[in-house]
């Protein structure tokens, strides 16, 4: 782990998830697409857009959004997550409980 500073002179430790490039593709073509859907939103707002019409895609936004995390939460159960169940550890369990807990309330 690398630290880093904050502002007020703290040191924090950061984390990072190494992805293989495929994995890393996927997700970064998945993030494009939904900028893409976002830009069209901003262009329906700016247009005067039928109030349904914006609804609609903003939906479809939201559904690529939550696709998203879904693919990101699987790649952390079966790689971080089991990695560290193999290794004999459960800190990654507990943070994912902590996590779905909070993704759900």
């Amino acid at each position: 782990m690398a630290e880093c500073m904050h502002n007020n002179g703290k040191t924090c430790c950061e984390r990072h998830t190494w992805r293989n490039a495929e994995e890393k593709k996927k997700l970064l073509a998945r993030l494009r697409r939904i900028e893409g859907q976002i830009r069209g939103l901003e262009k329906m707002v700016e247009n005067d857009a039928y109030c349904p019409d914006i609804l609609m895609q903003s939906s479809a936004a939201a559904c690529a959004i939550h696709s998203f995390n879904r693919q990101l939460l699987e790649a952390h159960i079966r790689g971080c997550v089991t990695e560290e169940i193999r290794e004999g550890g459960e800190g990654k369990v507990d943070e994912l409980c902590n996590m779905l807990q909070k993704l759900m309330k």
